[in-house]
C-alpha cells in the first residue's frame, strides 16, 4: 500500500503524518491488518529494537475520589464493587513496588486517586518515592497524582520522582462529554508543569468510549504537540456501576489499528499498552508489542491484569526481549533532550534507543481501562453519553463486544482483590 510506505517513511524521518493519514490507517480493513502491523513495527524497531520496557503500577489510595470522570471505577459515586482504602503507608508502598520490581519492572508508577494532592500528600508521597528508591537501586518512579499546583512538581522532582503521568484521555471537543469537574486545559496545564519542573513527562488515552475517528486522531495529535516522553493507550475498561459500563465498542482488529496510527504519528516515542489490553486485545495482545515498546506488568489500580509470568512468556514467545536496567528506553535525541534520561545511555544499541519511560506517562501510563491517573470523581445518578455519540458520516462504528446473546462480557472484567491494600500476595 502506498498509504504504508509512505508512513514507514515518514516514521523512520520523526516526521509527523497528515491527518487524513492518520485516520487512513484506522479505516484499514481487517484484511489489510497485518500489513499494517507490519509496517508500524518497522518503526517501533528502528527507534526501540525489540526491547519490551515493564512497568508496574501500585495505587496508594483507592476510590474515595470527588471528581465525575465517567470512565474511572474509582468516581465518586461510583458502584463498581472495587477496593477502597486510603493513602498506603510508605513501607506498604515500598513492599508492594518490589513485586513488580522482582518481575522485572524498570518503572513503578504511584497512582493515587482525587482530584490532585495537597501539600501534605505531597509529602507523603515524597517519602514513599525515597523508601522505594533506598531499596532498589536504578528503578525509575513516576507519580501520578492528578492536577498539580505550583511547586508540586518541583517538590517531587527533588524528592527523586523521575516522572509524571497525567492522560489527555480524549479530544478537547469532546472532554466535557466525560468530565465536568475539571477541563481539558488542566490536564494540559498539569502536563507542562510537570516538564517545567524537569520530570520526564507521560501522557496519552483512553480509546473504546465511544469515540469518533476524529477525536481519536485530534488527542493523538494533541499529544504529539505536548510532546511527552511516554504515551500510554488505554482500551475502556467497562466496570459495571459506571456511566459507560455499557460502552463495549472495541475489537481486537480495532485496538491494533489504533496502536499502529499512534505509533505512526508518534515514532520515537514510548508507547505503552496499558489498561484494557486483556480485556480487548486477549489472545492478539502479542501482535501488540510490534507497535508498542513498553506495558504494564501484572495487575491495574482496580482491576486484575494476566498473571506477572504469563506477560513474560508472552514476549518470550513472540521474539521481544525484556529491556534491562542499564539500557535507556528512548533514542538518544530523546534522552539526550531530557538530560539522559532516567537510566543508563546503552551505548550498544545500533537503532538509536536511549532510554526511560505517565500515565502517561512518563511515568504510570495506564489504569483500568480508563485511564490514565488523575481526577476519577463521579456523575452520582446521572446518566452520560458516549463520549463524541454516534460516529459521524464515512466513520466506521466498531462492533460491540458482546456474546451470542447480545449480553456484555462482564466476565472478561475482574476486580482487583490483591496486591496493594490487601493482605494478598500480587500478581507480578
Amino acid at each position: 500500500m502506498d498509504l504504508l510506505n509512505t508512513l514507514v517513511d515518514k516514521g523512520l524521518r520523526r516526521e509527523l503524518p497528515t491527518r487524513e493519514e492518520a485516520l487512513a490507517v484506522l479505516a484499514t480493513s481487517d484484511d489489510e491488518l497485518l500489513d499494517v502491523v507490519a509496517a508500524a513495527g518497522k518503526v517501533r524497531r528502528q527507534w526501540f529494537g525489540r526491547r519490551v520496557k515493564l512497568n508496574y503500577l501500585v495505587n496508594l489510595k483507592s476510590g474515595l475520589c470527588p471528581e465525575d470522570c465517567s470512565y474511572c471505577s474509582q468516581r465518586l459515586g461510583s458502584k463498581a464493587g472495587i477496593l477502597k482504602y486510603t493513602w498506603l503507608k510508605p513501607d506498604e508502598a515500598s513492599r508492594a513496588a518490589a513485586a513488580g520490581v522482582a518481575g522485572g519492572a524498570k518503572r513503578v508508577c504511584l497512582v493515587a486517586s482525587g482530584r490532585g494532592p495537597t501539600d501534605r500528600d505531597v509529602d507523603r508521597v515524597s517519602k514513599t518515592i525515597e523508601a522505594i528508591k533506598e531499596e532498589n537501586e536504578g528503578i525509575e518512579v513516576c507519580a501520578c497524582l492528578g492536577l498539580l499546583s505550583d511547586g508540586q512538581a518541583d517538590r517531587l522532582r527533588s524528592a527523586g520522582a523521575d516522572a509524571y503521568n497525567h492522560n489527555l484521555n480524549t479530544s478537547e471537543e469532546t472532554y466535557g462529554a466525560i468530565t465536568t469537574t475539571h477541563t481539558y486545559a488542566d490536564r494540559v496545564e498539569t502536563v507542562q508543569q510537570a516538564q517545567a519542573a524537569g520530570l520526564s513527562a507521560c501522557s496519552g488515552l483512553i480509546a473504546g468510549m465511544g469515540e469518533s475517528d476524529n477525536d481519536l486522531v485530534d488527542v493523538v495529535f494533541a499529544l504529539r504537540d505536548l510532546d511527552p516522553d511516554s504515551v500510554p493507550v488505554n482500551f475502556l475498561i467497562p466496570f459495571e456501576g459506571t456511566p459507560l459500563a455499557k460502552e463495549w465498542n472495541l475489537t481486537p482488529q480495532r485496538c491494533l489499528r489504533i496502536l499502529a496510527m499512534v505509533r505512526f504519528v508518534c515514532p520515537d516515542v514510548e508507547v505503552r499498552l496499558a489498561g484494557g489490553r486483556e480485556v480487548h486485545l486477549r489472545s492478539m495482545q502479542s501482535l501488540a508489542l510490534h507497535l508498542v515498546n513498553s506495558i504494564f506488568l501484572g495487575d491495574y489500580l482496580t482491576s486484575e491484569g494476566q498473571a506477572g509470568q504469563t506477560d513474560l512468556d508472552m514476549i518470550a514467545d513472540a521474539g521481544f526481549e525484556v529491556e534491562g536496567a542499564g539500557t535507556t528506553t528512548l533514542p538518544r535525541h530523546r534522552a539526550d533532550a531530557l538530560g539522559g534520561g532516567c537510566g543508563t545511555q546503552d551505548t550498544t544499541a545500533g537503532a538509536g534507543c536511549g532510554s526511560h519511560d505517565d500515565a502517561g506517562a512518563a511515568g504510570c501510563g495506564s489504569h483500568e481501562g480508563g485511564g490514565g491517573c488523575g481526577p476519577c470523581g463521579d456523575h452520582g445518578e446521572q446518566e452520560q453519553q458516549p463520549v463524541g455519540g454516534v460516529a459521524g458520516a464515512g466513520e466506521s462504528a466498531p462492533a460491540s463486544r458482546t456474546d451470542a446473546a447480545g449480553a456484555a462480557r462482564t466476565d472478561l472484567v475482574a476486580v482487583r482483590r490483591r496486591g496493594a491494600g490487601t493482605d494478598l500476595a500480587p500478581n507480578a
